[in-house]
This record gives structure tokens, C-alpha cells and sequence, in this order.
């Protein structure tokens, strides 16, 4: 297996390149990591490689706010340096986005 590094990273705004979303990644997949039922929802001449970064985003598009699953070819970094207005964005980030990037908060263990 070679070895992959991710082009985003936790915090980052990113947007897709094909559909009219945008959102903060807040966790990342090595390789495609979800189920075999998602995948083949997926429109076959639309599906990407297995074998790339994946990304959980915190996303938004002009109506609603969802978490969406999204291969790395398919996105781009969002250079608008709008924030995401998505409500669970308080609950992984730190308060006030710099430049289109959030802060993780930090998870203490007891």
C-alpha cells in the first residue's frame, strides 16, 4: 500500500469542486472508509478512487447544514473567508475561523 498524505487538514475550509457545498473538514480517512451501500450510491461515471484521502465535512450548502463524506479530488480550499455557519461547528472548533481555518478544541482526557 503506498503511502498517502492528506492535502487538507482538520480545520480547513474546503468547497466541492462539482457541487455547491462548502464546509470545514473535521476528521480524515486515510483511504475511502465508509460503507459498500454508500459507494454504490455514488453514480458509477461520478465515483472516485478508493484509494485516496476522505474527508468528514461540517457542511452547508443554501439550505441546509449536514455532515458529507468527500473524496479529496473532489475538493478545493474555500478562499471566500466566510465562516461556516453550520450548528455543530462550537462543539469541534475553537471560537472565530482565521483566514477560512478553525482550531480544533482541545480534547482532555481525565
Amino acid at each position: 500500500m503506498k503511502q498517502r498524505h492528506a492535502k487538507f487538514q482538520i480545520g480547513q475550509v474546503v468547497r466541492h469542486q462539482m457541487f455547491p457545498f462548502r464546509g470545514v473538514i473535521f476528521d480524515v480517512d486515510p483511504e475511502y472508509s465508509n460503507t459498500e451501500e454508500w459507494w454504490n450510491s455514488i453514480p458509477e461515471n461520478l465515483r472516485p478512487s478508493r484509494d485516496q484521502p476522505f474527508y468528514h465535512l461540517l457542511a452547508e450548502n443554501d439550505e441546509n447544514e449536514y455532515i458529507a463524506y468527500v473524496s479529496e479530488q473532489n475538493l478545493v480550499s474555500d478562499e471566500s473567508g466566510l465562516p461556516v455557519r453550520h450548528a455543530k461547528v462550537d462543539a469541534f472548533f475553537d471560537p472565530g475561523a482565521d483566514a477560512g481555518h478553525y482550531k480544533p478544541k482541545i480534547v482532555h482526557q481525565h
